[in-house]
């Protein structure tokens, strides 16, 4: 007998996989990928508890869900019943070719008001596809009972019955288990963050065509809307500025300071002359030189280089333009 944990990393998805293990199951850990969520904890997480672990990418059928949710959003852009469907989903299209018979998850029941609800779980259920092979073991005597239950594949007085938003119940049983180190309870997903979908949401106002390279700028520095065509990120601290200059391409063009430390700045869509001017005066009231102060700016576009004069000015003068 095996299952399919459907596992982010998290206590609750850790108590799930050991709850089945301990009957006696196999179970294999998928960490679905997106370009909001990445593997880093959960493989941390499989590699402690010794779990097979295997990564699926569903960025581009997630992507379209983000866009147009059939649910709706949660607080902010995070689209989690249409999430967790879609997931649940190709979970249960891997069963046959992962020789599975079931998958689990670690939802709990009222842990989330809007996602996690008695609605919410059993709408999930129905649009996975697999409603009597998805298996929720935190929650499961409060549920109707799966195929795996009715069967006696699991002997379903070893599941429990968690619910509401309290953490105490999952803390007790990992003591029980022997579990010591697991990550605190915060989803790491980049949808549920205010300031990046409030980003996301200006990418998909404004951009009618953009790729993974455009959501991945979404996660660093600080975006600036010159415009309807123009967009300016300017990188925060030395690990944003490589990222930024890792990320970006012969579309816009990057701005540096020469004489005082400064960010990388990147400049998309419209790169006029006028753009570039004011990109050139944002780069300088994000740097070491001092407001007042006339210094020169490094640009590079179109593989071509040059220097732009111009006045550091305070950074007040651009909190209008900030995304």
């Amino acid at each position: 007998m095996k299952a399919l944990c459907v596992f982010s990393g998290g206590l609750d998805s850790i108590l799930a996989a050991e709850l089945i293990k301990a009957q006696g199951i196999d179970v294999l850990a998928i960490f679905f990928e997106t370009p909001f969520f990445k593997a880093i904890n959960a493989r941390k997480s499989a590699d402690f508890m010794g779990l097979p672990f295997k990564i699926v990418d569903i960025a581009k059928p997630h992507l379209n869900i983000v866009k147009t949710p059939p649910h709706g959003y949660g607080r902010n852009m995070n689209p989690c019943i249409d999430c967790h469907a879609l997931m649940f989903r190709v979970a249960g299209e891997m069963l046959a070719e992962e020789g599975a018979d079931f998958v689990i998850t670690g939802e709990v029941l009222g842990q989330r008001p809007m996602s996690q609800n008695k609605y919410a779980l059993d709408l999930v259920a129905a649009k996975s596809n697999i409603p009597g092979l998805l298996l929720r073991p935190l929650s499961a005597r409060l549920l109707q009972a799966t195929i795996p239950e009715e069967k006696g594949w699991i002997n379903m007085s070893h599941l429990m019955d968690f619910q509401g938003r309290t953490r105490k119940p999952q803390m007790a049983l990992a003591e029980r288990f022997g579990i010591k180190e697991y990550p605190p309870p915060a989803g790491g997903c980049l949808l549920t963050e205010k300031a990046f979908s409030r980003r996301l949401q200006d990418l998909f106002d404004h951009q009618k065509i953009y790729g993974i390279n455009e959501i991945e700028l979404l996660k660093y520095g600080r975006h600036f809307r010159l415009g309807c065509n123009s967009k300016v990120i300017v990188g925060r601290n030395k690990t944003e500025n490589q990222a930024l200059l890792n990320l970006k391409d012969d579309r816009g063009c990057n701005l540096q300071t020469i004489s005082e430390p400064g960010p990388v700045v990147l400049v998309y869509g419209d790169v006029s002359a006028t753009v570039i001017e004011i990109a050139a005066s944002l780069t300088a009231a994000y740097s070491d030189i001092k407001t007042g102060d006339t210094t020169f700016i490094k640009v590079v576009k179109n593989k071509q280089k040059y220097s732009l004069s111009t006045l550091a000015v305070g950074k007040e003068k651009f909190r209008d333009y900030m995304i």
